[in-house]
């Protein structure tokens, strides 16, 4: 090992309420501003992930907590939620070095993971049954109850916002967690996972495993004493989740990639309708799910919508992430780069390119490329049909009404989508026609922890946030008591 190497902080793991390292080799984890290694954490394996699993599993079974009040459960997660507060200056400058992204959009971030603790410390004393009408002499009850061990994989996008929609609910709801942060993004949730014990949250109860997803995440997908498997992630790993956890039946949800349409009509808001498709695609380098990455324009106003969005993309500041006036900083690893690079590359040959297309000039170190836009974009190009998750946005005429909703629905994929126009009654017809799981009108990227999140087709399914995320990771229980005295009467 290099001297610079040795200098390095390594990271244990957390394991039934104390740090762990595994046997194995560390992963590094790097600055991808400046591409130096910055931190290591265990390369999980079986063994691990399976003390893991086993310390959740007695926390679930023996441990006693899915018998801890609702109410102590809902302060836990509030004393999460203040000391996220608290240390909200570090967790997101720590979160904006490790993944990139600029220290304002970190700031909201954190502040976001901060309201989903305490969302859902509030609805864990609103979890309820109900008392069903059954026609005999008998009282039929609907419980709820924790599903048990929840095993969960999160994305490198957004680090912390990520473990704190998968671990809220299912804390709130009773379930005990083995988390496994990205491999590139891990650094936010474990400084979190360092105060749990010191706030209440008993050994087992929260486990956070690193590793690469072909060995921890999958260690953990196949487990047979896993209950529930929660992802976020591509489409691909998705379905390779599927699979896997179909041998012992586990309950899924997955949250998946998406091509969103963002739909402008020509009597939308023409200022407000540039900084929303910017800011759908633009926002957290491209790096976001949910990115409007297809933008849909009416003929009317095509070539001016085009000319003013490569204009005002001239003034977005990409550059260090730290500075506060940074609008986009790198993206988050070699890996990424190279991937958006090439479909960069791509675009040039089956589309016009408006501005961008390729690294940022003067800025040497760190995965930075352009904001990029291509225009004149034929839905069936693969930069839009692929999901590309980066700066990168395609630009594509349209019609009429018939003919945007006809482009937006031709994809595999469905989470989100927007529409713009004043004509309120065209897009509630569009907002029933588009097969999205989420759509936003006059607007782009709103995201609250009180409505669900979740999409269509390829997209996944199963929601997150709101009631409908604590939903995910209960079991609904029929119980059913006689009230006749008499014998049933059979024989």
């Amino acid at each position: 090992m290099s001297e610079v190497q040795s200098q390095v902080a390594r990271q244990p793991m957390y394991i039934n309420g104390e740090w762990s390292e595994s046997g194995g080799e560390w992963i590094p984890v790097y600055d991808p501003s400046t591409e130096q290694e910055i931190a290591q954490v265990p390369d999980a394996g079986f063994a691990e992930v399976d003390r893991a699993v086993e310390a959740a599993r007695h926390a679930f079974d023996e441990g006693g907590w899915p018998q801890t009040t609702a109410q102590d459960r809902g302060r836990i997660l509030f004393r999460i939620a203040e000391r996220i507060r608290a240390e909200a200056s570090d967790l997101a400058a720590l979160e904006s070095r490790n993944s990139g992204k600029p220290i304002v959009e970190a700031e909201y971030d954190v502040a976001d993971a901060a309201t989903c603790f305490e969302y859902y410390g509030g609805l864990a004393t609103k979890i309820t049954g109900a008392v069903n009408p059954v026609p005999d002499n008998a009282l039929s009850l609907s419980l709820k109850e924790p599903v048990g061990v929840a095993g969960q994989i999160i994305p490198w996008n957004y680090p912390l916002l990520m473990a704190a929609w998968k671990l809220a609910p299912a804390l709130a709801a009773g379930c005990t967690c083995v988390l496994k942060p990205a491999e590139q993004t891990p650094l936010t949730i474990l400084k979190v996972a360092s105060w749990l014990s010191e706030l209440g949250v008993p050994a087992g109860v929260v486990n956070v495993v690193t590793g690469y997803g072909e060995t921890a995440g999958a260690s953990i997908v196949s487990h047979h004493a896993v209950d529930k498997i929660a992802f976020t992630g591509s489409a691909a790993v998705g379905k390779t989740i599927m699979r896997a956890a179909a041998d012992s039946l586990k309950r899924v949800t997955l949250e998946l990639g998406g091509k969103s349409p963002n739909i402008f009509f020509a009597d939308a808001d023409f200022e407000a309708a540039i900084d929303g498709a910017l800011f759908g695609v633009f926002i957290n380098q491209g790096e976001v799910c949910s990115a409007g990455s297809r933008i849909l324009v009416e003929r009317p106003i095509y070539q001016k919508f085009v000319e003013a969005m490569r204009e005002k993309a001239r003034t977005i500041l990409v550059g260090n992430p730290a500075e506060r006036s940074t609008k986009m900083g790198p993206l988050v690893s070699r890996e990424q780069y190279d991937r958006v690079r090439s479909y960069q590359e791509l675009g040039k040959s089956e589309a016009k390119l408006a501005i961008g297309g390729g690294r940022v000039p003067g800025l040497d170190r760190g995965y930075y490329v352009e904001p990029t836009i291509f225009y004149d974009v034929d839905n069936s190009a693969r930069i839009a049909r692929e999901e590309i998750f980066g700066p990168v946005a395609t630009v594509i005429p349209f019609t009429d009404e018939k003919d945007a909703l006809r482009i937006a629905n031709d994809t595999p994929f469905g989470l989100a989508a927007a529409v713009w126009s004043r004509d309120i009654y065209r897009a509630l017809r569009m907002v029933k026609a588009i097969r999205a799981g989420i759509v936003w009108v006059n607007h782009m990227q709103p995201t609250y922890v009180e409505a669900p999140w979740g999409g269509y087709k390829q997209s996944g399914f199963g929601r997150e946030l709101g009631i409908h995320g604590v939903d995910e990771y209960l079991e609904t229980k029929q119980v059913h008591i006689n009230l006749n005295e008499q014998p049933i009467g059979w024989y």
